[in-house]
């Protein structure tokens, strides 16, 4: 699972995307006599996710249409679940995309190639260890209509870091990330390894979130002086922990939350439970942020945090079983040194 593109994320409701075959010029009349009824479920969905497109429309027509395809292949989803804990799938705030606009628009995070993890694995683990428990970690954010996954990741793997170190948890700018990070390209896109590389080079001093607000838009850099306060990213580390996921566990613990590129084809319908199939794209195209793990109960998984805004998936989360390298979890993962 190597490669990907930048991750641009923006608003679910898009009406320039490509149309495949569904978007056909038909009556809404018609298309809802094809969908079976499903349109009352559509009414729904627009209502709570706050739709704006006109009824008549040809958007309309075809983002029910998108909405239908999705209904079914949640059906094809949950078909693989086999106990109370497996993932569950259905509507979210991206039902009414296609699998190709998701993917196009979502899904657009780079990973670069990490070496593989030689280091000797943590001996005395605990089964159950997660650094919210501790108040380490920031509330879950939104990225909004901006491709900043890259800069999410980085940042609360910072902040929760700094936090672990004695000092008072606070969000860090992620708007400072995104408008001075020069080797990124903004809200279209970038990479966690380039991101703390940069950090690490210039030594350049995050300033709290209140200082430095998030605009969901990429901007003019802000720069302050070096005796002004903030936390620099002295080291970090980045490897590839496939099958050896038990060692990634002993880095969680060690280092703090750790900054990860996923596979995340299969979370466009994510609503809740242990994702343990449907990551086949084979790359990396989403970066998140491994707050946590479990292994206790017959499934072990991941605790990861979403910059998706809590009305997604679990409050926000996204659990992910430990084993089989499942959405690339561990193909690349990086942690900083402070």
């Amino acid at each position: 699972m190597r490669g990907g593109h930048p991750c641009l994320i923006v608003l679910a409701a898009v009406s320039t995307a490509v149309c495949p075959l569904s978007c056909q010029n038909v009556s809404s009349a018609e298309t809802r006599t094809k969908l079976n009824g499903s349109a009352a479920d559509f009414d729904s969905f627009r209502k709570q996710f706050h739709r704006k497109f006109e009824v008549e429309s040809e958007e309309f027509n075809r983002r029910l249409l998108y909405f239908q395809n999705a209904t079914k292949r949640h059906a094809h989803l949950s078909s693989f679940s086999t106990d109370p804990q497996s993932a569950k799938y259905g509507i979210n705030r991206f039902s009414d995309l296609s699998q190709k606009e998701f993917r196009d628009l979502y899904l657009r995070a780079s990973a670069d190639r990490a070496p593989v993890f030689s280091g000797l694995k943590t001996e005395g683990l605990p089964a159950r260890f997660d650094w919210r428990d501790k108040a380490v970690v920031a509330p879950v954010q939104s990225q909004e209509a901006c491709g900043s996954c890259w800069a999410f990741s980085v940042v609360g793997a910072t902040q929760s870091v700094h936090a672990i170190g004695g000092s008072q948890l606070e969000r860090l700018s992620v708007q400072q990330v995104l408008d001075c990070s020069y080797q990124n390209a903004g809200c279209s896109g970038g990479s966690v390894s380039r991101t703390l590389k940069w950090l690490k080079q210039t030594r350049m001093k995050l300033v709290p979130h209140s200082e430095y607000p998030y605009k969901a838009k990429t901007g003019i850099c802000h720069f302050f002086s070096q005796s002004h306060g903030g936390v620099s990213v002295k080291n970090f580390t980045a490897h590839d922990f496939s099958g050896q996921e038990e060692a990634m566990m002993g880095q969680l613990v060690e280092r703090g939350p750790l900054a990860a590129v996923v596979d995340a084809v299969s979370w466009q319908d994510y609503l809740g439970g242990i994702i343990q199939h449907h990551c086949s794209s084979q790359w990396s195209n989403h970066a998140v942020l491994v707050v946590g793990y479990n292994t206790i109960g017959d499934v072990p998984y991941w605790i990861v945090q979403n910059s998706w805004g809590t009305s997604w998936g679990d409050e926000g989360y996204v659990y992910i079983k430990i084993g089989g390298n499942v959405c690339g979890i561990a193909d690349s993962v990086a942690a900083v040194i402070l």
